[in-house]
């Protein structure tokens, strides 16, 4: 069974920081694409962060240069430092993990994690 369980969220000040994380079971992690989207009420959900197998990463134009994610393939867990908070940033954050192959794709998401970014 996989399960993605997210942790970290919260409520933040403006400017401040949070750091998300996302342990993954039940797959072979260190093959696979990993990301975090975040879904703001009434809005669509967006990809902010992905990092694929190798290390190669990228993100939404919005978060460059204050989001940074990594991957600890030894913990098989995946984490998103959040640096300069907006209060647009406010959201519920998804852990996703992504396999394709020409004959099979996978994909499995995480329940979310809340995150409030208000003076």
């Amino acid at each position: 069974q996989v399960q993605l369980v997210e942790s970290g969220g919260g409520l933040v000040q403006p400017g401040g920081s949070l750091r998300l994380s996302c342990e993954a079971s039940g797959i072979i992690f260190n093959i696979y694409t990993m990301g975090w989207y975040r879904q703001a009420p009434g809005k669509q959900r967006e990809l902010v962060a992905g990092i694929r197998s190798g290390g190669s990463t990228n993100y939404v134009d919005s978060v460059k240069g204050r989001f940074t994610i990594s991957r600890d393939n030894a913990k098989n867990t995946v984490y998103l430092q959040k640096n300069s908070l907006k209060p647009e940033d406010t959201a519920v954050y998804y852990c996703n993990a992504e396999l394709r192959s020409p004959s099979r794709s996978y994909d499995y998401w995480g329940q979310g994690t809340q995150v409030t970014v208000s003076s």
